[in-house]
This record gives structure tokens, sequence and C-alpha cells, in this order.
């Protein structure tokens, strides 16, 4: 691409004034205009030309609203239609940029490319606190651009990267980025693709950061698994205040995990769990957890499958819990009923800042309609209670004792009996003996009434302990991995990682290559006498120290430690010595410690299994050694 001088672009934009036409001699006005103007180019282009410049070089259109709110500190530049070339001529003109502190480049279709052209732009510039990139097709590669930029950069406090086909492996750049980075207080990562193994990884990562404060995860995929894997580590995590997780999926299954973890965790004041397929099993296993909470003030369960009973229970918990901090609480969709509006009004009255918000009035409890006795039965514990038989019952009728009476003469003696049977009970009764329609009932049936009565009792009951052991089975299953998740988020989540300390795992993200966007602003003002390419340099050297100095240094006094004159300290304001990398432990190290031993034991066990191989080796050379002896005697 041919270089556009600087010189050539101001006078191009120039109006009214050629340097090929001469000039006359009545027009002394604009003969002054030009003598200033050409004063101006001497001096340093500002930022909105070295923006039309690097428009012009990439072939793209300015925007205009970027040149309107240069002096601005917010830039919204959403829906403009960027593209990558136009985010790369945007990140130009912002590498010394001071007065932008919020920067949403949202629905612009910047891609990976863009979005690596930005993280080059965010490694000089310090001052820009809030980034969206927001529905952009940044894909994987846009991950792990945006993740190679976090384990770095110290300045940006909150990011919205929601609407970007994130998937499950991409997860794994943000658990290793947010494992170091402790700056960035607010985190939406809603509308992608992450499942599962991508709650895992977000569970990992809650168990380790020590500065998220906000983060949205709607609208993905979790399910009952990531569900289990990020409450494991929402149980260790000491900081997050504000989670959204509405439209996952979670389930019953979910809910109980979560409620597992509030059990533990003292931070959580916002818990977002609309349409999350929850029913009213799944809201009593929740308040299980909220018993024991006293920090949670917002709970929001709309839009999930729960009744009147769900929202009873809820009501009843907070009720019986005087420490509870409850302040709001969802169901927008939960008819209730006149119980339940007594009940809260009375639990008002203990809790004077709880707002309940319902459907209305006129849901009702589902009651199972009262099972009806066999009539079969009835007979046959009259027959028992009265120590009768059947013959002695029915002889008045049956004068042959063949022990078939017609339907009439069976029907009167029945009714006119003590048998505790009304008139439904005794037609199905005819209709069960008469069931070939001949008139005459053959109560022979009957005899065998209590034998299939107690096969049928035994059946329900084997039914009923076996859905009960596997509803048992499940939950303790679901809670067994909870315990296994936690257990594998505590050791890493104790442990402090300074980021500008060197790794040797190869699998890691790797670190920045050289940056084209230096380069870019070298050429945009080469042409200039005052900046070319060899001063450029220099300058762009102390300038850029200059703001490091101006912009870094404060920020990591204010919010690191009294450190002691000698020791380094990382780009997050935590000493990187050695020594005091480990010393820092969150408050589970107990978890750690106590997980260390069972490491140790799994290590031994491994290494145990080549020595009985090399004993069974032993042995077979001592036999083939006892043969080879006998077979040189023959």
């Amino acid at each position: 691409m041919s270089t556009i001088s600087f010189e050539s672009l101001c006078l191009k934009d120039d109006e009214g004034s050629s340097p090929t036409h001469p000039q006359r001699e009545d027009d002394v006005y604009d003969t002054d205009l030009e003598s200033d103007e050409t004063e101006d180019i001497s001096r340093e282009p500002s930022i909105a030309d070295v923006y039309l410049q690097a428009c012009k070089l990439a072939g793209v259109v300015p925007v205009s609203m970027f040149l309107r709110n240069l002096h601005s500190s917010t830039l919204t530049l959403t829906h403009h239609g960027l593209g990558p070339m136009g985010c790369k001529a945007l990140a130009v003109a912002l590498l010394h940029d001071m007065n932008i502190k919020t920067l949403e480049l949202a629905n612009n279709h910047i891609q990976a490319e863009g979005a690596k052209y930005l993280v080059e732009m965010l490694r000089a510039n310090l001052t820009i606190h809030h980034l969206d990139l927001s529905n952009n097709c940044l894909l994987s590669a846009g991950a792990e651009h945006v993740a190679k930029m976090l384990l770095h950069n110290i300045s940006i406090k909150s990011l919205k990267l929601s609407g970007n086909g994130f998937t499950d492996d991409d997860a794994k750049y943000f658990s290793d980025s947010f494992s170091s980075n402790f700056k960035i207080k607010e985190l939406d990562l809603s509308h992608n693709e992450f499942c599962g193994k991508g709650g895992e990884h977000i569970g990992q990562m809650l168990a380790n950061n020590e500065g998220l404060e906000v983060m949205d995860l709607s609208w993905n995929q979790l399910r009952m698994k990531g569900a289990v894997a990020l409450s494991a580590g929402l149980k260790v995590n000491t900081t997050l205040k504000h989670l959204d997780l509405s439209w996952n999926g979670f389930g019953n299954e979910g809910a109980l995990a979560m409620g597992e973890s509030l059990k533990f965790n003292n931070t959580l004041v916002y818990l977002n769990l609309n349409n999350n397929r929850i029913t009213n099993e799944g809201v009593t296993m929740l308040c299980r957890g909220l018993e024991f909470n006293d920090t949670l003030r917002v709970l929001l369960l709309a839009y999930n499958s729960i009744t009147v009973e769900g929202a009873l229970a809820l009501v009843k918990m907070v009720k019986n819990t005087p420490k509870t901090a409850l302040e709001e609480i969802n169901m927008c969709n939960v008819l209730v009923n006149e119980n339940f509006v007594q009940l809260l009004e009375s639990t008002c009255e203990e809790h004077p800042g709880l707002d309940v918000q319902y459907g209305g009035v006129g849901g009702f409890i589902a009651k199972k309609p009262p099972k009806r006795v066999d009539p079969m039965k009835v007979i046959q514990d009259y027959l028992d209670s009265h120590k009768l038989r059947l013959w002695d019952f029915f002889r008045n009728i049956d004068k042959d004792g063949t022990m078939r009476v017609p339907v009439a003469d069976f029907r009167k003696a029945v009714q006119h009996s003590s048998i505790p049977l009304d008139r439904y009970q005794i037609e199905e009764l005819i209709q069960r003996l008469d069931s070939d329609r001949t008139g005459r009932v053959d109560y022979r049936g009957l005899a065998d009434t209590r034998k299939q009565m107690m096969r049928d009792h035994r059946r329900q009951l084997r039914k009923f302990e076996s859905r009960q052991k596997k509803e048992k089975q499940k939950s303790d299953r679901i809670l067994k991995t909870f315990q296994k998740a936690v257990e594998a988020v505590t050791p890493h989540g104790s442990m402090v990682i300074s980021p500008g300390a060197p790794k040797d795992d190869s699998s890691g993200p790797r670190q920045f290559s050289a940056t084209p966007l230096s380069s870019w602003h070298h050429i945009v003002m080469s042409n200039s006498s005052r900046y070319s390419v060899t001063n450029l340099s220099n300058e762009h050297g102390q300038t850029s120290s200059l703001a490091m100095r101006s912009y870094s240094q404060p920020n990591l006094l204010d919010d690191s430690p009294r450190s002691a004159p000698g020791k380094s300290i990382s780009a997050q304001g935590t000493r990187s010595d050695p020594e005091m990398s480990h010393s820092k432990l969150s408050p589970t190290a107990d978890h750690l410690t106590r997980s260390r031993p069972a490491l140790n034991a799994k290590q031994t066990e491994v290494k145990a299994k080549p020595k009985k191989v090399k004993k069974k080796k032993g042995k077979k050379e001592k036999e083939v050694g006892l043969k080879n002896p006998t077979k040189t005697a023959k």
C-alpha cells in the first residue's frame, strides 16, 4: 500500500486554494489563511488528523461520530459497521488518546482481526476503563486475543463480550487470564455457547479470581453439569456480588448444587435464576441453602415451573430464618392463593423490607383426588372382620350353590347388607364380576381377592421404594460431584499467580508479538518534518514511558500493599518475589493443605506400579535362566 504523506492530506482538505494555481494579488486574506495553515502543519498533528490519515491508508470511510466526541470521556460507536480495517484505523488514533475512558464498539463485526488491533492499542493506552465488544463475531481467535490482553492490562475495569460465539474451549482462555487479572470488576459473557465443560472452566475461574464483583452468564447452555461446577467455584469465591444465570436450563439438580454453595458463600447479593426449569422441588433445595445464608438480598425465580407450593416454601423459609437478608423475591408468573397472601402479610411484619412479586391471586394447590377403595377389598375386609365365608353371605340368594346369581338379586343383597359400599362401588363391582354381560354375577372371583390385593400392595410398595431410592441416589450423585468439583478448584484457587512472572507451561497463553499498530502510527506521520521515523520512534518511546509513569504507577501504589525497597512489583500491584508469590493464600488455604496428602498418596501409588512390573520381569528372567541349562544339557 502506498504511503500518503500527512502534508498532502492537509493540502487536499484545504478549500479555496491549490498549490498549482498562482495566487492573485487582491486575494490577500486567503494568503494569510494559507500561511497560518502552513504554520499549523509544523505543529504536532491532532488525533483527528491521525485518524483521517489512517482511514485513508486503510481504505475505509471515517466515522464522524468519533471526530465529534474526541474530547468526551465516552465514545459510543455501536452499529457503525467498522469492520476489521475500520477498527484498525480507530486503534491507530487511540494509541495516545488520554480522554476516552469508555469505549463502546458493540455490533460492528470487527471479528478476531479487529480485536487483535484493539488489543495492541490497549498495551499503550491505559486510560480506557470500560470496553464493550459485544456482538462482534470474535469467535475462538478473538477470545484468545482478548484473553492475552487481560494477562497484562491493568486499566480495564469493565468488559462486555456478549454474543460473540464463544464455546467451551474458549472458556479456558478466560479461566487462565482471570486467574491472575484481579482488576476487572464487571464481566459480561452472556449470549454465548458455554455448555457443561465451559461451566467447569468458569467455576475454576470463580475459585481463582479475587476481583470480579459482577458477572453475567445468561443465555448460555450450562445445564446441570455446568451448574454443579459453577456452584463449586461460587462456594469458595469471596468477591462476587452480582451473578446472572438466567436462561441456562439448570433444572432441580442445578438448584440443589446452588443451594449447597449458598450455605457457604457470604458475599453474593444478587442472584438471577429466571427461566432455569426449576420446579417446586428445586425451590425446596434452594431454601435449604438460604436458611444458612445471610447476605443474599435479591433472588429472581420468574418463569420457572413454580406453583403455590414453591411460593409458600420460600415465604416460610424467610419467616423461619431471622438472620436472612432477602429483600426482593421475584416470582412474577406464579399465581398464589389466599393462604399465601396471609402468610406473606405476617412475614412482612417481621421483615418489613421484604418485597415479593407474584402474578396475582387465583392459584390453587393441586390436590390429588381421594383414591377410591377397591369394592372387592371392602367386601373381603367385611367378611374377615365378621368371620364369614362368601357362601354364608350369599346363600340366601344362591340356593343351588353354584356361586352364580342374577345381577338384580346381587345388587339388592349388597344394598341391604351392612357392607359400606356406595352406589358407584356396587356398579363397579357388578361390571367386574359380570364382564361378559350375561346378566349373572359370578362371585367366585371374590375368593381370590385377598391374594390379588396382597400382590398389588407389594407391587405399589416396591414402585414407591424404587422411586425414592432413585431420587436419593441422584441427589447423592450430584452432591458427590459437587464436592469433587469443590476439591478440584480449591487448591488452584489458593494460589496467586503474578501476571508478569515467566511461565514454563507451553500450553498456556503465549506472549504478544510485535505491534504493527506502532508501525502504522509511524507510517501515518512519516512525511512530517518533525515526525520522521527516527524522531517518532524516540519521541514515541518517551511519550509511552511518560504515559506509563503517569497512569500506571499511581494505580499500582494505591492498590498494592506496602512494598519493601528492592522488591519488584508486578503489573497488578502484587509482589513478584518468588517467596511472596507462594505466601499469599486465599481463605481456602485450609482446603489446600488438607487435599495435598491425598495428591501425594496418588503419586506414590503411581510410582509403585513400575516396581511390581520389575519384580515380575525378574521372576521371568529366573525361570528362563533355569530352563536354559536344561536345554544345553540335552
